[in-house]
């Protein structure tokens, strides 16, 4: 039988199945992909708690749905998202590892010098949706740095686990990890 946990974020209520991703340690699955409603909901509150910046950035896939909202209330032209492999069309990409709670293996990050040079000398924000282990935003946190950007904010929908505890992240709500027993 699944399992589900729900959660209630800026008004709304998901049911998040709950899936095993070790021997260990159980997530409950959110994924925003497809979920208009939910960026719709939860980018202006994100907006709301953003300080001053000139850029956002996210790593790609899963939070580009809700940068590209938050972008566009911020009344922003562009945004950078760090792909996850290098394009036949970069020109000297930057790059950088990760290995993510999600994915559990090492990818590489990577921006384009065209992005790169967007980001150098800005206060840049870091969008995700969910901040668990940290390892995807500090990566990308990386790459700014590598470009020259200065990171003034990390914001995600989701604090899972240890995040939660963090007080250098913007969050909306927490999201409890699940130990297998």
């Amino acid at each position: 039988m699944e399992k589900y946990y729900t959660l209630t974020v800026a008004g709304l209520t998901r049911k998040l199945p709950i899936v095993k991703i070790s021997d260990d340690l159980s997530i409950a699955s959110f994924v925003i992909l497809g979920d208009t409603e939910l960026v719709l909901a939860t980018a202006p509150e994100i907006v709301k708690r953003l300080p001053q910046v000139d850029i956002l950035i996210t790593a790609e896939a899963k939070g580009i749905p809700l940068i590209f909202e938050i972008s566009r209330l911020m009344n922003m032209k562009r945004y950078v998202v760090a792909r996850k492999s290098i394009k036949p069309y970069m020109d000297s990409p930057i790059v950088n590892e990760v290995v993510s709670i999600t994915t559990q293996k090492k990818q590489i990050l990577c921006l384009d010098k065209k992005d790169a040079e967007l980001i150098k000398g800005k206060r840049v924000a870091i969008i995700d949706d969910v901040i668990s282990t940290g390892e995807s935003i500090n990566a990308v946190e990386k790459l700014v740095e590598k470009a020259g950007g200065i990171v003034v904010a990390k914001a995600a929908i989701l604090a899972e686990g240890d995040a939660a505890n963090r007080n250098d992240i913007i969050y909306l709500e927490k999201l409890p990890l699940f130990p297998n027993n």
